[in-house]
This record gives structure tokens, sequence and C-alpha cells, in this order.
């Protein structure tokens, strides 16, 4: 059941991306691993693999050991390149700031942000002393520091997970860190993984934007990646509106962070984005048949491209797959344009794919009650699928892993806009993930989930209305196993 173009870890367990970094025209990528899942054994270190376009990952093994002191294993963090050696280790060393829990200080475990760091290019890691560089305040959750360099104050700064607050610091160094500040949300349940940028808008306006994982589902919203743009000053934000945006409206898109996408010169484009995701949840962490298939445990969702446009009422995120995905094309479909009032069952049957069209609609007729869409991993008699479409009647686009083998029963939605008539799909589907693009990238939600063997079957649907599906296009996808 691994499946065939997202990344999964080799063996044993992965939760928590890191955010990569671009290091001799390659970018490196850390995640929290376990060597000893399968044993029964706990504690996190940091894996490495690389990537030259964010599809094909070569694995390196494990940079960052756990349990190599008193302090505990290593838990999220952030990793920068020192290129003027302020913390003293040299110019362009690599950095890790990283949250260890030295359980055997208090009962629930003392969390503290400790300095690592590299002079190999981030190959491997050493601990830049036994204490902490920022110190637990007596709070239980204080954790996932997120810095970056502030270049208008000459300074690095870093976001703190401290329950429901983000915490700012600033550091000179990287070593002796000042609060400065902090953005408190009381609705958002545990704000965990914190991320902060600056980014070049569509309408070539500059945009701050602050990002963290947060759970909303109390407030039927989604526990993925929340984000507000606004104003930072190097000491607080200020959004731009009370409530979040959503860079994903699925069940399984956690623990996210996002990196800046390099020219080959190693310039950074500040128009253009990337984003990973953690493809799992903290409601059902170990339910998954990959266990007993291929004895592993962990999957992100496919790294995503992400654009900042202006919208009427501000600025939001677009998320569309990497764009190098579709140089992994096996076998292409091209459908063209087919009109379905009804059900239309597809003569191609495939494990991992990507379905790309455009959906149109009569968009003076009385379509409320209308229901078009896909689907898709589905059984021969129908008994099992998921779906993916658009309800008129809310209106809203939808992913629902209801009728399918699953962590949990369900279906998530997303707004949508009907006033045109038509909108853009992209339907990732893979082994163990479903992924559903509206609009351009207006809109993704991601669902983890696992058909049978032989669960492959595509449907098509407009019920209660006609519906063109225009340029239906197919490519079945395959990333080869790296040597």
């Amino acid at each position: 059941m691994r499946p065939e173009y997202h990344f999964s870890v080799p063996d044993n367990w992965k939760n928590d991306p890191q955010r990569p970094i671009f290091v001799d025209g390659e970018y490196h990528y850390y995640y929290l691993y376990n060597a000893d899942y399968l044993a029964g054994g706990i504690g996190t270190s940091w894996r490495r693999a690389t990537t030259l376009d964010h599809v094909s990952f070569v694995d390196h093994g494990v940079a960052i050991e756990k349990f190599t002191n008193a302090n505990g294993d290593c838990w999220s963090g952030s990793l920068v390149i020192d290129a003027e050696n302020t913390a003293g280790f040299g110019r362009g060393a690599v950095i890790a700031l990283v949250t260890q829990a030295a359980v055997d200080q208090v009962p629930e475990g003392r969390q503290a942000q400790y300095l690592w760091y590299s002079t190999d290019g981030g190959r491997s890691f050493q601990p830049g002393g036994d204490d902490p560089v920022l110190a637990d305040p007596d709070i239980p959750d204080f954790r996932d520091p997120k810095v970056i360099w502030d270049g208008s104050r000459e300074r690095w700064f870093m976001a703190l997970a401290e329950g429901r607050r983000l915490g700012f610091y600033a550091s000179p160094d990287l070593a002796t860190w000042t609060r400065v500040g902090e953005f408190a949300r009381d609705d958002l349940g545990l704000l965990e993984c914190p991320d902060i940028f600056e980014m070049t808008a569509d309408d070539g306006s500059s945009q701050w934007v602050l990002g963290v994982s947060a759970n909303a589902k109390h407030r039927g919203m989604p526990a993925t990646y929340a984000y507000w743009t606004g104003a930072f000053d190097g000491s607080g934000f200020v959004p731009d509106a009370l409530e979040p945006r959503w860079l994903d409206w699925g069940f399984d898109f956690y623990g996210a962070v996002t990196y800046p996408h390099h020219e080959t010169s190693g310039e950074e484009d500040a128009s253009l984005r990337h984003a990973i995701g953690w493809a799992n949840f903290w409601d059902y962490p170990h339910n998954t048949p990959t266990l007993v298939t291929d004895r592993y445990n962990g999957d992100d969702m496919i790294v995503r491209d992400l654009r900042l446009v202006r919208e009427r009422d501000g600025y939001a995120l677009a998320s569309t797959p990497t764009a190098a995905l579709t140089q992994y094309t096996t076998r292409l479909h091209r459908l063209g344009d087919l009109e379905v009032d009804g059900d239309l069952d597809l003569d191609i049957h495939a494990p991992a794919y990507d379905l790309s069209c455009e959906i149109e609609w009569d968009a003076d007729a009385d379509c409320r009650n209308s229901d078009i869409g896909f689907e898709v991993c589905r059984a021969g008699g129908g008994s099992r699928f998921v779906a993916a479409g658009l309800d008129m009647s809310g209106p809203c686009a939808y992913l629902d892993r209801t009728l399918t083998v699953n962590p949990t029963r369900g279906r998530t939605q997303a707004p949508l806009d009907t006033s045109a008539g038509r909108v853009a799909i992209r339907l990732l589907v893979d082994r163990t993930s479903v992924e559903l693009f509206v609009g351009n990238g207006r809109s993704a939600q991601s669902h983890r989930v696992f058909p049978l063997a032989g669960d492959a079957g595509i449907r098509l649907f407009a019920r209660g209305a006609t519906a063109v599906f225009r340029e239906v296009t197919i490519r079945e996808l395959s990333v080869p196993t790296a040597d």
C-alpha cells in the first residue's frame, strides 16, 4: 500500500515535517522519525531526505539522533543557514532550533528550545551545548520554534507555540532570546507548528503571512493549517481579518510547513513558496494498514506550490500540486469533453493518478439541489468509493471518505463560488490518499484513505443537473524508487 508518488518514510514512523532548506543546489527535508516504532520504542529523531523538484526524494538517514543527552528526544523546530556566523559556528553553518523535553525533570516533561549545529551542510548535527537557549517558563506547552532572519531589523526572529498563543522572540545570535510580543487566540484549540514569512502577491505588493497548525473542529472548521495575512513590525503581528483562512479544509494536512522557492542560481523567488503537510492527524495516528502490508506508518500529502493572490476580501494563498509532478506521468489519457446526466463510468482503472478538468453547468438553471463530481477508489459493485464533488445546495466543494476504508468516516467541505457556472478541478489519487483542488487552488481538501486492492474505478456523475466535464485528463503517476 505504499504510495506511488507521495513521500513516505522508509520504515517505522514519521510525523511532523520540518521546513526544508536549500543547500548546494538541492532542498534538504527533515522530519520526525522513530526507528523503534515497530518494536514499541518511543522518541523521535530528525531524518533527512533531499529533493531537486519537490516530488522525488532521496533518503539520507538520521541527521539528529534522539536521546543524545539528558535533554530528551528531538521534537519539531526549524533550520536556518547562518550566513554571517552570528552563532559562532562558522559562516554558512546550518543551525537547528529544536524542542526537547527532558521527561525525567518533571512527570509530564519540561519543554525547552535547544540549539544544534552542522558544519557539513546539514548532513549531521551536534548539540551546541547542554543548556537550552530558551528555557521553559513553567507552562505545559512551549515548543515548535520557527526562526527567520528579520532583515529590516538585522536580527533573528522566532515564533513559538505556547498553548493558545504564539510567543514572539528576537535574537542577535540564535543563542540569546528576548521576548518581544505574542499573538493569542482562544478559539482555535491548541496551537502548534507556527509559520511566518513575507511574500510578493500577484498584484506586486509585499505581504506578511502568519500560519499555525490549529484545531477548530469544535467550531465546525478544519484542524489543519490556519493562516492570516497582516502587518509585522518585528515584535507583533496584526491580522487583516479576525478569522483565519485555511490552506486545507480536509481531515489530514497537519503540522504543515512552508518554504521558499529557489531559482537555479540560489536566489529566492518571493512570489512562490512550497508547502508540505503530514498525511495524518492525532485523533487516529496509529490506525493504518500499512503497518501490516509495508511495515511503516507515515506519509505526506503532495508538496504544493503556493502563490499569494488578491481577492475581493483580501489576500489568500492559492495552492496547487507542485509543477514537476506531471513529469512522472507513466500513462496519459486525454478524454476531451464529457457531457454527464446521471452516472458515467470510465474505462480506466488505476491506483495512482492526477485527474484534471473543468466542470461546467448552466448557471442560469435551477441547480440548487444538484450534486456534480467523481467517485474514485471505486469498488466494482460500487459499495466502496471516495466521493469528490460540488454540492450546489451549499454551495460547497466536498470530499467524502465515508464509503471506503479509512481512519474515521466522514465528509469535509469548503466554500464554493458557483456564480461563473464553471470551476477547475484537480483530483490527486494515490494508494493512501485523495486530494481535491478546486478553482485553481483557491481551496484544497486532503484525506487519508486506504482503498482495498482492486478498488480503482472512476465514475463521473451529475445528479439533478446536466454538466460538461471539459478537457478531462488523467495522468497515471509513479515516482521511481531512488537507488
